[in-house]
Parts: C-alpha cells; sequence; structure tokens
C-alpha cells in the first residue's frame, strides 16, 4: 500500500532526507516514509524527528521502488508527504 499511496500523492511529495528533515521542523508534512534499504545513519534522523513531532513514519522495503513512486530515476531515503491545504 505505501508505494500506492505515494503515487497517488505524488503532487504533495517532499523527495530527500534533507528536504523531509527542514520540512518536518516547519511543520509542513503529515507523513513520512523511509526506505529500509537506506543508511540507517540517515534514515534514524528522521525517524526520530517523526516520533518527536507525533508525525506517521512508515517504512518501505527499497530505496529504488520509493523513487520509483515519487517520479524519479534514483532512489530515495526518505519522503514527506505534505500537509493537505484543505
Amino acid at each position: 500500500m505505501s508505494y500506492e499511496k505515494v503515487m497517488q500523492l505524488r503532487s504533495r511529495v517532499i523527495i530527500g532526507t534533507k528536504q523531509t528533515l527542514k520540512s518536518m521542523r516547519n511543520g509542513e508534512v503529515s507523513e513520512v516514509f523511509v526506505a529500509d534499504d537506506a543508511d540507517q545513519q540517515i534514515t534514524r534522523q528522521v525517524e526520530r524527528l517523526a516520533m518527536e513531532l507525533d508525525i506517521p513514519c512508515e517504512r518501505v522495503d527499497s530505496m529504488k521502488k520509493l523513487g520509483a513512486a515519487c517520479g524519479i530515476e534514483v532512489g530515495a531515503s526518505a519522503l514527506a508527504i505534505k500537509r493537505s491545504l484543505f
């Protein structure tokens, strides 16, 4: 379900660890996804901040599949879904 959800919400996706962390701190995020096969030092930061801010964090198995779901040709270690404006 996770990859399908990302594909459906592609217009609201923030891709990459740095941008995800920044957007989380700015209160712009409703949910985050991290890839199991990404560097744990990187994804741990996202997971920790998500826990602190009470943002749902879902793990997926593949960076490559996560990137493809976002419409990019490279893998994505983390991404965020922007809050809905409505």
